[in-house]
């Protein structure tokens, strides 16, 4: 393309030429480059509304790992074209759909099913979308690297998920995501273990401190008893009783304590519903912040008072 608008600084020839790759402007006779950056990044018009943005933007949706493509892929129409085609071109259509089928490869429709359930059971423990993205690229990660041979396709999308919800430190308990998958837990947990190690991703342990939100909200408890239940936790981790014990039956049972220094009657076994975990597990840890940190003078405090 010539630019007729400048000479060339140096020649003084008039045969410019616009790379519009580099946004530069070139004299073809001895190579001067005249002008750099010329691309503008601004847009060309304005928006008022968002359907007008849309029928204006040309631009399409940001690749997401929630889609088997990428959101990269195109697919042969749609079924609701049908309604305008005739019969000849509805055979067509439907020979052309079922060799798009055909020629996708096997990872392509493992991925298909997967990031179907993968949804589903994101939707139904109400995750956030960068927790659904990050379990999406997780187990699709898995695949390429052939982890999901010998596995269930349902265990192997639970542990992603249960991965990407530490990574994202979301609290999700095991039980939880069996729930929701129909998976036991032991096999999320194996498959957790096995995916994690194989992909080097980096988990850090789970503070118990992110569960006590979620089970005072379940159990009903006051702001006070949540505020002291995580200051029992502290107190705990500094004292060197988190170490070693699951997340969820330490942090479940700073809220018992806590319940019955503020006089709220909740029973071991609410507790342990709520946290899925035994009521031996409630005893054991209830025992142990009595114990070491002395706790029993307040609670003791909080019956003479009601008395």
């Amino acid at each position: 393309m010539a630019h007729m608008v400048k000479k060339c600084s140096e020649c003084g020839g008039m045969n410019l030429f616009l790379n519009r790759e580099k946004g530069e402007v070139i004299c073809r006779d001895c190579g001067l480059v005249i002008e750099e950056k010329m691309v503008e990044f601004e847009r060309e018009w304005r928006e008022f509304d968002g359907d007008e943005a849309e029928a204006k933007r040309r631009t399409g949706a940001p690749m997401t790992y929630t889609q088997f493509d990428q959101g990269l892929g195109t697919e042969v129409g749609q079924k609701a074209d049908l309604y305008r085609l005739g019969e000849r071109d509805k055979s067509k259509f439907f020979r052309l759909r079922k060799w798009q089928y055909r020629i996708s490869t096997a990872i392509e429709r493992n991925l298909k099913l997967a990031l179907g359930e993968l949804k589903r059971v994101s939707s139904y423990l109400k995750l956030p979308k960068s927790v659904e993205e990050e379990a999406a690229r997780i187990y699709t990660l898995a695949v390429q690297r052939g982890l999901v041979r010998g596995r269930s396709m349902e265990s192997v999308v639970a542990g992603a998920l249960y991965a990407a919800c530490r990574r994202h430190e979301v609290p999700r308990t095991l039980d939880e995501l069996g729930e929701a998958s129909s998976i036991e837990k032991k096999e999320i947990g194996r498959t957790y273990r096995f995916v994690t190690r194989e992909l080097g991703l980096t988990i850090l342990p789970s503070n118990p401190a992110d569960y006590i939100a979620r089970f005072a909200s379940s159990l009903k408890l006051s702001p006070e008893t949540q505020s002291s239940a995580v200051e029992i936790l502290e107190r705990a981790q500094k004292a060197e009783l988190t170490s070693g014990r699951g997340p969820t039956g330490i942090a479940a049972a700073s809220l018992y304590v806590s319940a019955l220094m503020h006089g709220e009657k909740k029973t071991q076994r609410e507790v342990a519903e709520i946290a899925g975990v035994t009521e031996v597990t409630i005893r054991n840890r209830y025992k142990e912040l009595l114990e070491e940190l002395e706790l029993e003078k307040e609670i003791k405090k909080v019956k003479k008072k009601k008395k």
